[in-house]
């Protein structure tokens, strides 16, 4: 098995050690629109336009399956993706609501949406989850979060003072779902901040749960090969996920 993953800049990194953890695949070919993030304040049609151009670039490959690891572009351009694709296109943010179906057994409980302005914006999330009977919903953007894991600050003042900012006023939740890849990252501190009884779903573990429930993997791939690519400055990229995955 071969697969692309296409994210807007490094966040999809989550979900490809959540890949790699899991061993389902042979290779993985992992594209971020560097030169173009962030996704999440951009337009719709850009959007599409951009994802348009990563399932292109995905033709010089033979993939039997690209996972959308932006939420954003999961929540915009999945539809136009897959018409035109030649495998597979899978995005987080359905995975995400099978996930959290699967996970929140009580309608009544609380659920907490967090991602950019965009996905915020798109009610994506919203709507899927009204569709499983969800309808204590409560959606925050988050765009903050971003910068700050791009800059590696994962605790300390700065990004208490950034929590407090965002859900002072939130009504507690039993579930948050993390709608973006970078959010994963700062999953110790959401946690210590929401409490212990609080859950979080996580992009990279929705797909590896949605994947596994949808189709049939024959086998474990216990050294998976990773390349990937960006469309600026590829070195910067393969420095991080040296240091997030460990490759």
């Amino acid at each position: 098995m071969k697969i692309g993953v296409f994210d807007s800049g490094i966040g999809g990194l989550t979900v490809v050690k959540s890949l790699l953890e899991h061993q389902l695949f042979e290779e993985i070919i992992y594209f971020g629109d560097t030169a173009r993030v962030p996704y999440g304040s951009k337009d719709k049609n850009t959007i599409i336009r951009y994802a348009i151009e990563a399932v292109e670039f995905f033709k010089n490959f033979e993939l039997d399956m690209i996972i959308v690891a932006c939420n954003t572009v999961s929540a915009y351009a999945l539809d136009e993706m897959r018409e035109s694709a030649s495998c597979p296109v899978i995005g987080v943010v359905e995975a995400g609501v099978l996930a959290t179906s699967n996970a929140v057994k009580n309608i009544e409980d609380n659920i907490l949406v967090i991602g950019t302005n965009a996905t915020v914006k798109s009610k994506a999330y919203e709507n899927g989850l009204k569709e499983q009977g969800f309808h204590k919903l409560q959606t925050k953007a988050t765009p903050l979060f971003v910068p700050l894991v791009e800059e590696e600050i994962f605790h300390g003042e700065i990004l208490d003072a950034t929590l407090k900012h965002y859900f002072e006023h939130v009504t507690h939740p039993q579930a948050v779902i993390l709608g973006c890849t970078h959010f994963p990252l700062l999953s110790e501190t959401l946690q210590q901040y929401f409490g212990s009884e609080t859950m979080l779903i996580h992009s990279g573990d929705a797909i590896v749960e949605y994947l596994e429930q949808e189709f049939k993997f024959s086998q474990k791939y216990e050294n998976p090969v990773v390349k990937f690519f960006a469309s600026e400055n590829p070195e910067a990229l393969r420095k991080i996920a040296k240091k997030w995955l460990d490759v």
